[in-house]
């Protein structure tokens, strides 16, 4: 289900899931994502969400969701399934399989996963495509992208701003220039950090219902 540790400055509890498709649990595992993309890796991180509720003291009104590449597929992802979550922080997310593919730099790695190219095969990048479903998003979403990200580049994180913001899902957005897939300067990783925290600690505040 993941690691579990408590945020004693803040009270928070942090689950740190690990869902299909990652690493640690055999190569079964690991291929658990094949053509499944936000499905059953989805439904993991979903049931280990639950699991903590009911075994710890969590007010389940007050629960956010963020990830980095990946990780910001998967929060873009699961905004488009459910309203469980109060806030999300997607970092270097992916938006639109489609433009996608033609815009990233490894796009190698993506027909071994989905069996095909997008435009040979686009029903099954379609399934899992967050920007069709962007229309079910109610979650309030911070977007962290550096400007020189080539592995999930910068354009997804605007597409996805600029669809949430026509959905009128409030939404902000950060660029950081000189900043690729991974961070580099110590200033621009203690940004996203501080920016990631606040952006919780805002809308946990205003969830009063």
């Amino acid at each position: 289900m993941g690691d579990m540790t408590a945020g004693s400055l803040r009270g928070w509890f942090v689950l740190c899931p690990n869902p299909r498709g990652s690493y640690g649990q055999g190569e079964a595992f690991t291929q658990g994502n094949v053509k499944d993309f936000g499905g059953g890796d989805y439904r993991d991180i979903m049931a280990g969400v639950e699991a903590m509720i009911k075994e710890f003291p969590i007010d389940a009104k007050r629960i956010g969701i963020r990830g980095h590449s990946y990780g910001g597929y998967m929060t873009m992802w699961a905004e488009t399934q459910t309203t469980r979550f109060t806030a999300a922080v997607a970092g270097a997310g992916l938006s639109d399989w489609l433009s996608y593919y033609g815009l990233n730099d490894i796009d190698e790695w993506m027909i071994p996963f989905f069996g095909a190219s997008v435009y040979d095969d686009p029903a099954v990048y379609q399934k899992s495509d967050p920007i069709r479903f962007v229309k079910n998003v109610k979650t309030p979403t911070l977007i962290l992208v550096g400007d020189g990200d080539g592995e999930v580049p910068m354009p997804q994180s605007i597409e996805w701003y600029h669809a949430l913001q026509t959905m009128k899902v409030p939404t902000e957005m950060v660029v950081y220039p000189y900043e690729g897939h991974l961070f580099n300067r110590p200033v621009d990783a203690r940004d996203y950090t501080l920016r990631t925290l606040e952006w919780f600690e805002e809308w946990f505040a205003k969830k009063t219902d």
